[in-house]
């Protein structure tokens, strides 16, 4: 799989995503010819290398006619009409109009207002359009099928803006990464602007350090301003270990927390509760704590945007009163669900493939513990039989398409 992983360790805006893009390769005039299916005028897109902090990279100048653009504040139904009224791809408008409406989004709960009522300033009228848009087209003309993101890098103090004085991150801002890993490090200035937060947040996946890939290429996109910290953001173009058909590389939360004053009842509530709640895995395992004290680990496995709402669950129906967490990273094999017929009904099964054959067949325990209930069987024959009917249909799919290969 063709990933990108965007570094922000000097933050990131819309401009910096476009120079880093244009600097990894993306062509200037397919970007120019894309955009220009916006049927929008009086601007120019250009790109041009500079070198901030000894570092060289590629800074995308979006110039407007501020004459004929100055009183155009749009709102996010205008955007939305330029966007779904022009001939680019329909997944490409697809993505610009999320990531516009989670920027809308973001300024109404600012605001405490409806989203219809925002109109777009500096966030959104036509620098942010070609920004936005040519962002979308970038990254999808690049081939990418997956975005990382490391934890965003804000900066301090406070930006001018339409509202005025405003601290870091502007309010739309933290908004928009609410949930999310951020940090400072006390860099004078707005390093994320809402229109780079908006882009990343809308378009990755996953957030955190950069993921096991094979690195085939890197752009560095630069911002206007000059830093103590170069104010460039870095991208990272390559493969993923499921290129090659073994695996596939997954970033997880890791929550860890150990009890030892706990009714060990509810422990059951706190499995199904917790699975309920979409996290990935949860054990547990017997400890020895201080003062020789019999404890349990409890160990959380889940997505990063699922963090928040787990730690508060646990702080709420536990005894425990502090939590630890990281980021992991798993080795997946690829898989998919076959539904199978047996003489006791239709069961589901998860089917693990790894370099393209099956190693594992999983038939779905809740299917066949309810049929073993509903038809007095026992449970291992209906198991057995539906990881055979499993492997009975995988075989024939495999000499099928061996089959038409030979043709």
């Amino acid at each position: 799989m063709k990933i990108a992983y965007f570094d922000c360790f000097s933050g990131a805006s819309g401009d910096m995503i476009l120079g880093a893009l244009l600097d990894a390769g993306l062509p200037l005039e397919y970007l120019k010819q894309e955009l220009a299916k916006l049927s929008l005028s009086h601007y120019d897109l250009q790109v041009r290398k500079v070198v901030k902090n000894g570092l060289s990279g590629s800074q995308a100048l979006v110039a407007i006619d501020q004459d004929h653009h100055h009183h155009h504040h749009r709102h996010l139904a205008d955007i939305q009409a330029i966007i779904e009224g022009s001939g680019l791809d329909p997944a490409v408008q697809e993505d610009s109009v999320k990531i516009f409406t989670r920027l809308a989004e973001a300024e109404a709960r600012v605001h405490r207002t409806e989203v219809g009522a925002i109109h777009f300033h500096e966030v959104g009228a036509m620098d942010a359009i070609i920004d936005v848009v040519g962002a979308v087209i970038g990254l999808r003309g690049l081939g990418l099928e997956k975005i990382y993101c490391s934890p965003f890098h804000v900066g301090t103090g406070t930006v001018e803006c339409a509202h005025g004085t405003l601290p870091v991150p502007a309010p739309a801002t933290a908004e928009l990464i609410t949930g999310l890993p951020a940090y400072a490090t006390g860099v004078q200035g707005e390093l994320l602007t809402p229109t780079g937060a908006a882009i990343l947040t809308t378009l990755a996946a996953e957030f955190g350090p950069l993921p096991a890939m094979t690195v085939e290429r890197v752009g560095l996109g630069a911002g206007a301003a000059d830093r103590s910290l170069a104010n460039l953001l870095r991208l990272f173009i390559g493969q993923t270990a499921s290129e090659a058909g073994a695996y596939e590389v997954e970033q997880t939360a890791v929550i860890e927390t150990t009890i030892d004053d706990m009714n060990p009842q509810i422990y059951d509530f706190l499995i199904e509760r917790v699975l309920q709640m979409g996290a990935l895995d949860i054990f547990f395992t017997s400890v020895q704590m201080k003062k020789n004290r019999t404890g349990v680990l409890v160990t959380i496995l889940c997505r990063l945007e699922q963090l928040a709402g787990l730690v508060d669950f646990i702080f709420r129906e536990t005894t425990t009163i502090g939590l630890r967490w990281r980021l992991d990273q798993r080795f997946r094999l690829q898989r998919n669900i076959q539904e199978v017929s047996t003489r006791f009904g239709r069961v589901q099964c998860k089917v693990a493939r790894l370099d393209g054959r099956t190693v594992n067949i999983a038939p779905e325990y809740e299917d066949c513990k309810r049929i073993a209930r509903e038809q007095s069987v026992p449970l291992k024959k209906i198991w057995e039989e539906a990881q055979f009917q499993a492997a009975e249909m995988d075989r024939r799919e495999a000499i099928a398409e061996k089959g038409s290969l030979n043709h």
